[in-house]
């Protein structure tokens, strides 16, 4: 059946036939007697009845559960079968506890309007469908267990056991980009409704290898089936995206609406996309596949870039979807004669009404977040601003270099934060893996309109988590030539903290294995333009030692930077 289970949204659910009646109820128990199968479980005596030869007739026993929403099992014991009630007890509660293990999306056709009001009311009726999909389901368990123990539970627990994300989507109709006709019947998603808490577990919880640029053709030479792949029309920064999504990877693509800004049927008719990804396609249907590509690939077709995430349990991981995303962003914008800056960035009011703009630079785990937060619990601090969390890109505008950032949302990991940040976040974000290393938190943090206006930068500095320093003003230096800033930008030196299979101490091109080592030789020339601008204009370029890879300091060390920080900003 597959992990992701797709819910029919056009149906209002109101009774227990609706559900246990459907071929997919049949399925899904199918494939939990086959599991408890393969491990021999004990579970299996409460099919004891319906054993036919050396296997289960799984109809027949889909049709007694049904009777158990009526019927009392001593009742029902009397007329058919003999079934244990502890056994059956014992099993509808851990095939209750299955189908829960389940990624589940609600789907729903509906056309885009560009009316708020009637918006708003599709957007009600998708909402109350979820809502009345979840209450059968629980009612469901709660009164077959009830006839099967013959006891009411004193107290009850609301589980989340509808829909965890609902999509309303509508097919392709009338877009300017209409050169691929696979292309024109992706059911295409305009709208997410969550369900929190929102928890998914993937089969991988990390990011390897950088991903090969080739000069290739692909649009051309694939197809995807309509029933089973879903298209996330999405802005990173100021470029449309067309991310294709496999129903068993849709997990990764609610992260995108978590994300980024989604774009909605209105803007496709007018733009065409300036980059693609496929994630989730088997690697016999990508054409002359190679396993150096096995963690991803982009094909430079034509003028797009388009990046393609092979169907491996390895990459069954959203940083392998949020970094192709970026890393195609990121070629565009040296395309483009942009920086890309892998980093983020924040606007800091103090109380005393002093506010600047600081851009940490630096690759996964460097501290970038980390300090942020640090900085924010300061009493000193009035108010931060996130506008670029992970990746944006400079420009320059007036005769000064500005920046624009990409993603709505932040990927976060939880291990280096706060544990009370969890709990804050829980009725807005997604949840990845919560309960292993490199746990992650997709939340929203930020509107579109505010993350892709350009934004002057007061302080450029680079992330280093490795560098032990036991006095305050050797947390944050200042370079006093272009050469020096770039030699230690260049180098992205790092301590790796397990968010990739890196270990140790590590360096990565400019902190950034998006697109800038794939063209590190015009990176390199962009980079030493903006540093120069930088620095003719007073931006302060410098280091901030946050200690993140040092032993004993993984937590103190990123609040010691965000002191001395605040300490430079008071001076400044």
């Amino acid at each position: 059946m597959g992990r992701s289970v797709i819910i029919d949204g056009s149906i209002i659910y109101t009774n227990y036939s609706q559900i246990v009646g459907q071929k997919k109820f049949e399925q899904l128990l199918k494939e939990f007697v086959d599991i408890l199968k393969d491990r021999g479980s004990p579970l299996l005596n409460a099919l004891s009845a319906f054993k036919v030869n050396s296997d289960y007739d799984i109809h027949r026993f889909a049709e007694y559960l049904h009777l158990l929403t009526m019927r009392n099992i001593k009742e029902i014991t009397n007329i058919i079968y003999y079934v244990n009630p502890k056994d059956l007890e014992r099993f509808v509660e851990a095939f209750y506890t299955f189908w829960r293990s389940k990624h589940r999306f609600m789907v729903r056709q509906e056309k885009y309007v560009e009316d708020h009001n009637r918006r708003a009311s599709i957007e009600y009726t998708m909402t109350m469908v979820g809502d009345q999909f979840k209450a059968v389901i629980k009612n469901l368990y709660r009164e077959v267990m009830m006839n099967v123990s013959n006891t009411f539970p004193t107290v009850m627990r609301q589980l989340p056991s509808g829909a965890q994300v609902m999509f309303l989507v509508e097919e392709p109709n009338g877009e300017k980009y209409q050169e691929h006709p696979w292309m024109m019947k992706i059911p295409t998603v305009w709208g997410a409704i969550f369900d929190p808490p929102a928890i998914f577990y993937t089969r991988s919880n990390k990011r390897k290898g950088v991903l090969p640029v080739i000069d290739e053709t692909i649009l051309d030479k694939i197809t995807l089936d309509p029933s089973e792949w879903y298209r996330f029309t999405i802005l990173v920064g100021d470029l449309l995206f067309y991310n294709f999504v496999h129903a068993e990877y849709l997990a990764h693509g609610a992260g995108l609406a978590n994300l980024f800004e989604l774009a909605t049927p209105k803007d496709l008719k007018h733009r065409e996309p300036d980059g693609m990804l496929i994630f989730g396609l088997p690697t016999n249907r990508i054409p002359n596949y190679s396993d150096k590509w096995r963690n991803g690939v982009i094909f430079k077709d034509r003028k797009l870039y388009v990046g393609v995430i092979p169907a491996l349990d390895e990459n069954d991981y959203f940083g392998y979807m949020k970094k192709t995303t970026l890393t195609i962003h990121n070629l565009i914008k040296i395309d483009h004669g942009r920086l890309p800056i892998h980093g983020s960035m924040a606007r800091i009011t103090l109380k005393s009404g002093k506010s600047v703009v600081a851009m940490f630079v630096g690759d996964s785990g460097a501290g970038k977040s980390e300090t942020l937060d640090a900085l924010n619990r300061l009493e000193e601090i009035s108010q931060i601003d996130t506008i670029i969390d992970d990746m944006g890109s400079l420009s320059i505008k007036d005769g000064h270099v500005v920046a624009l950032g990409t993603e709505t949302g932040a990927f976060v990991r939880l291990d280096d934060l706060p544990p009370g940040f969890a709990y804050s976040t829980m009725d807005r974000s997604i949840f990845m893996n919560p309960d292993q290393v490199n746990a992650r938190v997709i939340v929203p943090f930020n509107n579109y309109g505010e993350v892709i206006t350009p934004t002057h930068i007061d302080f450029f500095l680079y992330a280093n988590n490795y560098t032990e320093v036991t006095k305050d003003e050797e947390r944050i230096i200042f370079f006093d030539n272009i050469e020096d800033a770039l030699k230690v930008f260049s180098e992205g030196k790092r301590m790796s903290k397990g968010t990739t299979s890196e270990t140790g101490l590590t360096t990565s091109y400019f902190a950034n294995p998006f697109g800038a080592v794939q063209r590190q030789k015009e990176h390199h020339r962009i980079a030493e333009q903006f540093m120069k601008k930088m620095f003719e204009t007073g931006v302060k370029v410098g280091e901030i030692r946050t200690m993140l890879g040092v032993e004993g300091y993984e937590k103190e060390g990123t609040m010691l930077a965000a002191k001395a920080l605040l300490k430079v900003i008071e001076q400044s």
